[in-house]
């Protein structure tokens, strides 16, 4: 795939995939702009993500996020990086394959774990088995991931920078 089919870069994959960290050195490296749809929807709700599903629940939440990622798929030249559970919603899945390249960062429960244990911004984690919550939601939002993905980039592959070249590599953009 040359540079110059490559419009928007979207990045799919559970929390603790690195979406975030992975999308900033992606952008940076590619001199792009970076957007992550969940600070952008506190940032238009005034709101954090916790208060939001506290207040309207996961479907309320899920609602202003399929309008946040309509309006930042018509961009160009952005990385995009997605809440975890953006997938599960068709038009999402619809907007996010069409309108860039997906890359789905592959991660393992195991890191996962690591990587949100101390993060207490991630509603869905409430729990006293957060393990068990992690397994639950990638046995559902796997295939989804799969079915959105142009590329399935493991996250195990070394830092975040390293990724991003794996990435750019694989979309034939170094």
């Amino acid at each position: 795939m040359a540079q110059s089919t490559v419009q928007n870069i979207f990045l799919v994959g559970p929390m603790g995939a690195g979406k975030t960290t992975i999308g900033r050195q992606l952008a940076d490296l590619l001199r792009w702009e970076f957007v992550d749809s969940d600070h952008e929807i506190e940032a238009r709700t005034g709101a954090d993500i916790p208060w939001i599903f506290d207040i309207e629940g996961e479907a309320g939440f899920r609602l202003r996020e399929e309008q946040v990622i309509d309006a930042l798929t018509q961009r160009r030249h952005i990385v995009l990086a997605t809440g975890g559970g953006a997938v599960t919603r068709e038009q999402n899945r619809r907007h996010l394959h069409d309108r860039g390249t997906v890359i789905y960062l592959e991660t393992p429960v195991e890191r996962q774990l690591e990587r949100t244990a101390r993060d207490h911004n991630r509603p869905l984690l409430r729990t006293p088995d957060p393990r068990a919550r992690l397994t639950e939601l990638l046995s559902q939002r796997d295939p989804l991931y799969r079915e959105v993905a142009h590329h399935i980039m493991p996250t195990e592959r070394g830092s975040a920078r390293e990724v991003a070249w794996h990435i750019l590599q694989a979309l034939g953009m170094r």
